[in-house]
């Protein structure tokens, strides 16, 4: 089961519901896939076929929580992986963090040089605000990784964005404690793997810092909605147990605030 599980990929689906949603963003679909770890268990054969799911599942946007190489300086870079992220469409965006094996080995300007060529918006303690032909918007902001980067909200959320929809991509799922002070309405992360090795009754054994109150799944933290995607692939040991490889779709609705799953 353990050797199953890393190509073993779930679909899960949610819609998620805010007030200040605009009506003309009314089923705008988000995939958010995270944590691929290239090099180590997961290859560009597995990319493919991600590449190719995200495109059977028509996403508006498509958000990248972190950690796309293990090792990036270790890592080459290939016309095949440059292609594969480059095909990725979304017509309102391509957007990604820093994740802690993003900033590891050096990896820095590779991993910022491989996504920002293959038209990824990198957010660094920074916002782009999403505007549709009639003027609505909402903003989506990026901090940088909770371990190995320098995440600055205060620098990151616009002050003119206060009465915005707000969505936050942060690497570190344990980082929503301290963005629910802020105005920010639903965060995306990954980072924990879901612990990529769990057992009945006990859960995951191993996590992460910054993801060991957070592992997987939704949560509600005060005012904010936190998911946690388990991400795609491995790393230290290339197995999962009871843990298996996720991509998220989110469908936004104007209404009572909630995340539910479909």
């Amino acid at each position: 089961m353990k050797d199953i599980e890393p190509s073993w990929v779930d679909i899960t689906r949610f819609s998620y519901s805010h007030p200040l949603i605009p009506d003309s963003f009314q089923n705008i679909r988000i995939v958010q896939f995270s944590d691929t770890h290239l090099g180590f268990q997961y290859n560009l054969t597995d990319l493919e076929k991600t590449v190719e799911t995200i495109h059977s599942l028509n996403p508006d946007i498509i958000c990248f929580t972190g950690d796309l190489m293990d090792n990036p300086n270790e890592y080459r870079i290939t016309p095949k992986l440059n292609q594969l992220l480059s095909q990725l469409e979304a017509p309102l965006g391509k957007y990604c963090v820093f994740g802690n094996h993003d900033h590891g080995g050096y990896g820095t300007e590779i991993y910022k040089e491989t996504m920002v060529s293959n038209g990824f918006t990198l957010l660094v303690n920074e916002s782009n605000f999403i505007t549709l032909q009639n003027g609505r918007q909402i903003v989506i902001s990026g901090v940088d990784d909770a371990m190995l980067g320098k995440p600055n909200l205060d620098v990151s959320i616009p002050v003119q964005s206060s009465d915005l929809f707000t969505i936050l991509l942060s690497h570190a799922p344990d980082y929503a404690d301290y963005a629910a002070s802020y105005p920010v309405h639903l965060q995306l992360s990954g980072h924990s793997h879901g612990g990529q090795i769990q057992f009945p009754l006990l859960g995951a054994i191993v996590t992460p810092p910054f993801a060991e109150k957070y592992r997987e799944g939704s949560y509600k933290v005060g005012p904010l909605s936190l998911y946690v995607n388990r991400g795609l692939g491995t790393t230290r040991i290339p197995y999962r147990l009871f843990s298996r490889p996720e991509i998220t779709v989110i469908d936004l609705q104007k209404g009572q605030e909630g995340l539910k799953k479909r």
